[in-house]
């Protein structure tokens, strides 16, 4: 795993890809799903990549991803309209506030618009235009769908064989941006091979949390953190969290649930593998260790989690869990061996020995699953999330939004 999320890798592929591309088009792929709300803004914002960069963009149809990829599609499909939503107004785009998740037969009308524009250089625009309208709920122009489902058959097909499995995802020289959330990448890439002569600032920064100083602290507030120790982006968001929350004067409460894996939810390779080497991406930016990963499904987890009383008890829970995170994604520490989980106890300032009496227990369980509960409830599957008040959002890269939140509430008072 050190060697498929290493930087020597990215490297060697880069200039594999390179040489080939000599004085060649810079063509990128890119696969959209016409009711996915991270394709609506995905074509608005590679519209505005194309009229930037010298790049051909080719666009692909596709499906909704597989029961493997969406395990809970309709919370998937919830999540991702609101989410779509804050990241319309981080990023100038449109997303229908309105919008409700199209009905399938609806949807094939759409992509059935968009055939005749595949490979045209009027594809983005069509495409937002039919998203709109789809969006809003508003009647598409008739067309003949009989060829929908041999396009995105196609698509879907192409995308499989450059080894993905999502929609809005965007190939360029071997390597996958997720929609908008990593269009920053692309960008950089694209100046360093001098395909943007001229241009300046990125078109599509990165959203990141910090562009406001607390003048304010907040009392009586809190954020919740909810975290699998076997979640790469759990890791990355941690401390990040931790250090938001504190900046604000709110609480920070950890609330442990279990891997996806371990209750019943598949993570095939696949999509094991793009989640690794995107963290070890986010990981170098943001110059947090990553990379020599020793997976600690099952039992590693359940005797992490055996230890968290213990942790809480000195004071130390934050302590323990970074240690434990940063063992197993970081520095390839075997936290299922009793040398490994010793590391990790002790660096985190805990006593070994009174550690050994307590692993293996199983009064983390029902904390485990009331917290799981709880997610739900919260309309969300996966980890990491994190909530302040009524707001929650998930994954390492929303922490912006709490922070907009704990902005509101420290120029509103105590609440």
């Amino acid at each position: 795993m050190q060697s498929l999320t290493g930087e020597d890798r990215l490297w060697k592929r880069r200039q594999a890809f390179e040489r080939k591309l000599a004085n060649g088009p810079h063509i990128i792929s890119y696969y959209h799903q016409v009711d996915d709300p991270y394709s609506h803004l995905a074509v608005q914002a590679l519209a505005a990549i194309a009229s930037r960069y010298d790049v051909v963009v080719l666009p692909h149809l596709v499906g909704p991803p597989a029961d493997w990829a969406a395990p809970e599609r309709e919370r998937l499909q919830a999540w991702a309209r609101t989410d779509a939503g804050l990241l319309a107004l981080r990023h100038g785009l449109t997303f229908p506030d309105s919008a409700a998740q199209p009905e399938p037969g609806v949807a094939n009308l759409a992509a059935a618009n968009l055939i005749p524009w595949l490979g045209t250089d009027h594809f983005f625009e069509h495409a937002f235009n039919v998203g709109q309208r789809l969006w809003l709920g508003d009647d598409l122009d008739d067309a003949d769908e009989s060829g929908v489902e041999a396009a995105i058959n196609a698509g879907e097909s192409r995308r499989g064989a450059d080894g993905h499995f999502m929609s809005a995802m965007i190939h360029y020289g071997g390597e996958w941006y997720w929609g908008v959330d990593r269009l920053h990448y692309l960008e950089r890439r694209l100046l360093e091979l001098g395909a943007g002569e001229g241009a300046a600032d990125l078109l599509f920064p990165c959203a990141m949390e910090g562009a406001v100083s607390p003048t304010t602290g907040i009392s009586g507030e809190s954020v919740d953190f909810f975290l699998s120790f076997r979640s790469p982006y759990t890791y990355l968001a941690l401390d990040r969290a931790r250090l938001l929350a504190e900046a604000w004067g709110a609480r920070f409460n950890i609330r442990i649930v279990l891997p996806m894996v371990m209750r019943g939810l598949p993570v095939p390779r696949m999509k094991g593998l793009y989640f690794a080497q995107d963290a070890a991406r986010e990981a170098r930016r943001m110059g947090i260790p990553f990379g020599r990963i020793a997976d600690p499904v099952g039992e590693p987890v359940e005797r992490g989690y055996s230890l968290l009383a213990l942790a809480r008890g000195a004071g130390r829970e934050f302590d323990y869990c970074q240690s434990f995170m940063q063992g197993v994604w970081a520095e390839g520490i075997d936290a299922g061996s009793e040398s490994g989980l010793k590391l990790i106890v002790e660096r985190a300032g805990l006593d070994w020995s009174q550690a050994r009496t307590m692993i293996g227990n199983k009064g983390w369980k029902a904390e485990a699953e009331s917290n799981r509960s709880a997610l739900m409830q919260l309309g969300h599957w996966g980890v990491p999330v994190i909530r302040c008040g009524d707001v929650s959002v998930w994954g390492q890269d929303r922490l912006w939004v709490i922070e907009e939140e704990l902005q509101r509430w420290a120029g509103a008072g105590s609440r």
